[in-house]
C-alpha cells in the first residue's frame, strides 16, 4: 500500500477512533472522588445516579441540545450513537457504522435493514441524512461539525467527542434524558460499571498493548486518546502514553516493554486487504515480542474496539480483554 493511501487511512482512523494514537473527548459522569489517582485511577463505583427526563441537556463539552419532543428518528454518523441507541432499546433511522452487525447488537440480518448514509464516515451526504426526516443527528465533532450549517433549521445536530468511558456514560445519560428512556440507560450504566469493577478486582499483572492501523505504519491506542485503551490501566499493566496525533511507538520500543498480550485493530480504507498482524509479521522484530512468541496476539473487531466507545461496546472489550489476559 502506498504511503499516501496509508496517510489517508491514518487520518481517517484518527477521526473515526478520534485520537492518536486515536479518539476524542466528552462528558464526566463519575463522582469527583473517582477522578484522582494514578494511571489506573481509583476503583469504579457501581452506584448509578437516577436520570431525569429533560427537554434540554448540556454535555461536558458545553454543548446544549434542546428537543421539543423526545427524539424518535435519530440518524447516527458515529458508532457511539448506534451503541447508545442499542442500550436504550432503539434503532437509528439511518447509520454509517457497521457496529450494529455485531452479534451482541442487532446481528448481520437485522442490521442490513437499517438504511446506510452514503458518503462514508468522512463525508456523509447531507441530503441523504435529511431524507430520513431526523429529529436528531449525532456525529463526531471533529469530523462532522462541518455539517452543522447545512443541517441547521432542518434538524438538531449533536456533535459528540468522547475520550474516556466516563464521557461515553455522560452522553448516554444525556440521550436517555432527551428520549425519556431513563431506566434503560440506568440499567446499561449499572451493567457496565459492575463489569468494570469486577475486572478491576481481577487485574492482571501482564503487560498489554492495543495497536491499530492498516499496514506497517501502525499506531498505539493510549488512555485519554482512545476510550477502550483508557480501561486497560485498570485491568492490566499498560505503560503507554499519548504522543500527539502524529506520534507513535516503534516495534523496537514495544519489544523493550516485554508485551505479554497484544490486541490488534485492523483498520481498512474501502475493501479489506489483510490483517495488520500478518503485515507486521514481516518485520523480524515482531516475532521476538513475548506476546507473539507465546501466541497471545488477538485480532479484535475494530468496529467495537476502535469505534464503538459506548457502554455496550466497552463491555465487549472488557469481556474479550479479560479472557485474553488470564
Amino acid at each position: 500500500m502506498s504511503r499516501a493511501v496509508t496517510g489517508v487511512i491514518r487520518r481517517w482512523a484518527a477521526a473515526a477512533a478520534a485520537g492518536a494514537v486515536l479518539v476524542g473527548c466528552g462528558a464526566p459522569a463519575e463522582p469527583a472522588s473517582e477522578k484522582a489517582g494514578g494511571d489506573a485511577g481509583p476503583k469504579t463505583a457501581v452506584d448509578v445516579r437516577p436520570i431525569k427526563a429533560a427537554r434540554t441537556v448540556t454535555d461536558s463539552q458545553g454543548v446544549t441540545i434542546t428537543a421539543k419532543t423526545p427524539p424518535k428518528r435519530i440518524v447516527c454518523l458515529v458508532a457511539l450513537c448506534d451503541d447508545m441507541l442499542a442500550e436504550l432499546g432503539m434503532t437509528p433511522s439511518a447509520t454509517n457504522s457497521a457496529l450494529l452487525a455485531h452479534p451482541d447488537f442487532l446481528g448481520p440480518a437485522r442490521a442490513k435493514k437499517i438504511p446506510v448514509v452514503p458518503g462514508g464516515f468522512l463525508s456523509p451526504e447531507v441530503e441523504a441524512v435529511l431524507s430520513h426526516k431526523p429529529d436528531l443527528v449525532i456525529g463526531l465533532k471533529d469530523t462532522h461539525g462541518k455539517l452543522a450549517p447545512a443541517l441547521k433549521g432542518a434538524t438538531t445536530f449533536w456533535p459528540v467527542q468522547p475520550s474516556t468511558w466516563e464521557d461515553s456514560v455522560g452522553y448516554l445519560r444525556n440521550l436517555a434524558a432527551l428520549t425519556g428512556r431513563t431506566k434503560q440507560a440506568e440499567a446499561a450504566e449499572k451493567r457496565f460499571r459492575t463489569k468494570l469493577a469486577k475486572a478491576e478486582r481481577k487485574k492482571s499483572d501482564k503487560t498489554s498493548l492495543i495497536i491499530f492501523g492498516s499496514d506497517e505504519n501502525f499506531g498505539v491506542a493510549t488512555p485519554k486518546n482512545d476510550v477502550a485503551a483508557g480501561l486497560f490501566p485498570k485491568i492490566s499493566s499498560y505503560p503507554w502514553k499519548g504522543r500527539g496525533v502524529e506520534g507513535s511507538y516503534s516495534i523496537e520500543e514495544i519489544l523493550a516493554r516485554d508485551v505479554d498480550v497484544l490486541f490488534v485493530e485492523t483498520l481498512s480504507f474501502g475493501g479489506s486487504d489483510g490483517k495488520l498482524s500478518e503485515k507486521l509479521a514481516k518485520n523480524p522484530l515482531w516475532a521476538r515480542i513475548p506476546a507473539v512468541k507465546n501466541d497471545k496476539v488477538f485480532e479484535v473487531n475494530s468496529e467495537v474496539w476502535a469505534k464503538g466507545r459506548g457502554t455496550r461496546s466497552l463491555g465487549i472489550v472488557l469481556d474479550e480483554a479479560m479472557a485474553a489476559l488470564r
